[in-house]
Protein backbone atom coordinates (compact mmCIF):
# COMPACT_ATOMS: atom_id res chain seq x y z
CA UNK A 1 0.00 0.00 0.00
CA UNK A 2 1.25 3.32 -0.27
CA UNK A 3 1.51 6.25 1.87
CA UNK A 4 -1.49 7.59 0.87
CA UNK A 5 -3.13 3.64 1.88
CA UNK A 6 -6.20 4.32 -0.65
CA UNK A 7 -7.66 1.24 -2.11
CA UNK A 8 -6.83 1.50 -5.13
CA UNK A 9 -3.65 1.33 -4.44
CA UNK A 10 -3.71 -2.29 -3.15
CA UNK A 11 -5.41 -3.33 -6.36
CA UNK A 12 -3.53 -5.58 -8.95
CA UNK A 13 -3.58 -5.33 -13.05
CA UNK A 14 -6.17 -8.32 -13.57
CA UNK A 15 -8.17 -6.66 -16.31
CA UNK A 16 -10.73 -5.77 -13.57
CA UNK A 17 -10.75 -3.38 -11.11
CA UNK A 18 -10.96 -5.48 -7.95
CA UNK A 19 -8.60 -5.56 -4.87
CA UNK A 20 -7.49 -9.69 -4.14
CA UNK A 21 -9.92 -10.36 -2.04
CA UNK A 22 -12.91 -8.80 -4.21
CA UNK A 23 -11.10 -11.33 -6.95
CA UNK A 24 -11.15 -14.09 -4.79
CA UNK A 25 -14.68 -13.83 -3.83
CA UNK A 26 -15.83 -13.44 -7.55
CA UNK A 27 -13.59 -16.33 -8.27
CA UNK A 28 -15.33 -18.65 -5.24
CA UNK A 29 -18.96 -17.76 -6.45
CA UNK A 30 -18.11 -19.03 -9.79
CA UNK A 31 -16.52 -21.74 -8.92
CA UNK A 32 -19.24 -22.97 -6.37
CA UNK A 33 -21.70 -22.59 -9.73
CA UNK A 34 -19.86 -24.85 -11.76
CA UNK A 35 -19.38 -26.94 -9.00
CA UNK A 36 -23.49 -26.99 -8.69
CA UNK A 37 -23.20 -28.54 -12.10
CA UNK A 38 -20.87 -31.45 -11.82
CA UNK A 39 -22.28 -32.32 -8.16
CA UNK A 40 -25.91 -32.40 -9.41
CA UNK A 41 -24.82 -34.78 -12.10
CA UNK A 42 -22.60 -37.24 -9.74
CA UNK A 43 -24.83 -37.50 -6.98
CA UNK A 44 -27.68 -38.79 -9.51
CA UNK A 45 -25.39 -41.22 -11.44
CA UNK A 46 -23.94 -42.11 -7.63
CA UNK A 47 -27.34 -42.91 -6.29
CA UNK A 48 -28.46 -44.61 -8.86
CA UNK A 49 -25.14 -46.98 -8.62
CA UNK A 50 -26.30 -47.60 -5.10
CA UNK A 51 -29.32 -49.33 -6.16
CA UNK A 52 -28.07 -51.65 -8.56
CA UNK A 53 -26.52 -54.28 -6.35
CA UNK A 54 -30.09 -54.58 -4.83
CA UNK A 55 -31.72 -55.28 -7.67
CA UNK A 56 -32.14 -59.33 -8.83
CA UNK A 57 -30.10 -59.34 -11.89
CA UNK A 58 -26.91 -58.32 -9.70
CA UNK A 59 -26.69 -61.45 -8.87
CA UNK A 60 -26.62 -62.73 -12.32
CA UNK A 61 -23.69 -60.73 -13.34
CA UNK A 62 -20.85 -62.35 -14.52
CA UNK A 63 -17.77 -62.10 -12.44
CA UNK A 64 -16.16 -59.01 -14.23
CA UNK A 65 -19.48 -57.12 -14.32
CA UNK A 66 -19.10 -57.46 -10.56
CA UNK A 67 -15.68 -55.90 -10.64
CA UNK A 68 -16.36 -53.22 -12.99
CA UNK A 69 -19.45 -52.22 -10.71
CA UNK A 70 -17.60 -52.20 -7.77
CA UNK A 71 -14.75 -49.99 -9.17
CA UNK A 72 -18.00 -47.48 -10.56
CA UNK A 73 -19.54 -47.33 -7.52
CA UNK A 74 -15.79 -46.65 -5.53
CA UNK A 75 -15.25 -44.78 -8.13
CA UNK A 76 -18.44 -42.52 -8.08
CA UNK A 77 -17.89 -42.33 -4.21
CA UNK A 78 -14.81 -40.70 -4.50
CA UNK A 79 -16.24 -38.44 -7.28
CA UNK A 80 -18.43 -37.62 -4.67
CA UNK A 81 -16.15 -36.32 -2.20
CA UNK A 82 -14.29 -34.15 -4.48
CA UNK A 83 -17.31 -32.13 -5.45
CA UNK A 84 -18.45 -32.07 -2.38
CA UNK A 85 -15.12 -31.02 -0.68
CA UNK A 86 -14.96 -27.39 -1.85
CA UNK A 87 -18.42 -26.75 0.37
CA UNK A 88 -16.72 -28.21 3.70
CA UNK A 89 -13.42 -26.42 2.67
CA UNK A 90 -15.25 -23.00 2.59
CA UNK A 91 -16.93 -23.87 5.87
CA UNK A 92 -13.93 -25.23 7.82
CA UNK A 93 -11.75 -21.90 6.31
CA UNK A 94 -14.81 -19.17 6.50
CA UNK A 95 -13.57 -15.71 8.71
CA UNK A 96 -9.62 -17.10 8.78
CA UNK A 97 -8.60 -14.47 5.90
CA UNK A 98 -7.60 -17.26 3.47
CA UNK A 99 -10.14 -17.31 0.52
CA UNK A 100 -6.97 -16.78 -2.17
CA UNK A 101 -6.11 -20.01 -0.78
CA UNK A 102 -9.63 -21.63 -0.53
CA UNK A 103 -10.28 -20.82 -3.72
CA UNK A 104 -6.56 -22.46 -5.54
CA UNK A 105 -7.54 -25.62 -3.19
CA UNK A 106 -11.24 -26.13 -4.10
CA UNK A 107 -10.10 -25.04 -7.84
CA UNK A 108 -8.14 -28.13 -7.46
CA UNK A 109 -10.44 -30.82 -5.63
CA UNK A 110 -12.79 -29.27 -8.46
CA UNK A 111 -10.62 -30.60 -10.74
CA UNK A 112 -10.33 -33.75 -9.28
CA UNK A 113 -13.56 -34.53 -8.83
CA UNK A 114 -14.28 -33.74 -12.96
CA UNK A 115 -11.61 -36.50 -13.28
CA UNK A 116 -13.23 -38.97 -11.23
CA UNK A 117 -16.50 -38.09 -12.34
CA UNK A 118 -15.41 -38.82 -16.32
CA UNK A 119 -13.90 -42.11 -14.70
CA UNK A 120 -16.94 -43.26 -12.90
CA UNK A 121 -19.01 -42.52 -16.14
CA UNK A 122 -16.87 -44.53 -18.29
CA UNK A 123 -16.78 -47.69 -16.05
CA UNK A 124 -20.43 -46.88 -15.83
CA UNK A 125 -21.33 -46.81 -19.55
CA UNK A 126 -18.61 -49.94 -19.91
CA UNK A 127 -20.73 -51.78 -17.27
CA UNK A 128 -24.79 -50.69 -18.91
CA UNK A 129 -23.02 -51.44 -22.16
CA UNK A 130 -21.68 -55.26 -21.40
CA UNK A 131 -25.00 -56.51 -19.66
CA UNK A 132 -27.35 -54.71 -22.43
CA UNK A 133 -25.17 -56.02 -25.62
CA UNK A 134 -22.81 -58.42 -24.81
CA UNK A 135 -21.72 -57.23 -27.84
CA UNK A 136 -17.24 -56.94 -28.88
CA UNK A 137 -18.23 -53.53 -29.94
CA UNK A 138 -18.37 -52.22 -26.55
CA UNK A 139 -15.23 -51.19 -26.00
CA UNK A 140 -15.16 -49.34 -29.21
CA UNK A 141 -18.28 -47.57 -28.39
CA UNK A 142 -17.03 -46.74 -24.95
CA UNK A 143 -13.68 -45.32 -26.02
CA UNK A 144 -15.68 -42.89 -28.15
CA UNK A 145 -17.73 -41.43 -25.54
CA UNK A 146 -14.76 -41.20 -23.13
CA UNK A 147 -13.10 -38.96 -26.48
CA UNK A 148 -16.52 -37.16 -26.63
CA UNK A 149 -16.10 -36.48 -23.08
CA UNK A 150 -12.42 -35.17 -23.19
CA UNK A 151 -12.89 -33.21 -26.41
CA UNK A 152 -16.04 -31.15 -24.25
CA UNK A 153 -14.39 -31.07 -20.93
CA UNK A 154 -10.68 -30.72 -21.47
CA UNK A 155 -9.69 -29.93 -25.23
CA UNK A 156 -11.96 -26.78 -25.83
CA UNK A 157 -11.68 -25.11 -22.70
CA UNK A 158 -7.82 -25.57 -23.32
CA UNK A 159 -7.79 -24.32 -26.55
CA UNK A 160 -10.13 -21.21 -26.22
CA UNK A 161 -7.31 -20.83 -23.14
CA UNK A 162 -4.09 -20.62 -25.01
CA UNK A 163 -5.99 -18.80 -28.06
CA UNK A 164 -7.46 -16.39 -25.51
CA UNK A 165 -5.19 -15.67 -23.03
CA UNK A 166 -3.26 -12.53 -22.82
CA UNK A 167 -0.40 -13.30 -20.53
Amino acid sequence: MSATGSAADTKKNTGRNETEEERADRKWAELIQEVRVAQTGVQILFGFLLTVVFTPKYTDLADTDKAIYIVTVVLGACATGALIGPVSLHRLVAGRRVKPQAVEWASRLTFVGLVLLLTTMTAALLLILRVATHNAYVPYLVTGVVAWYLVCWFVVPLLIRRRHTTK
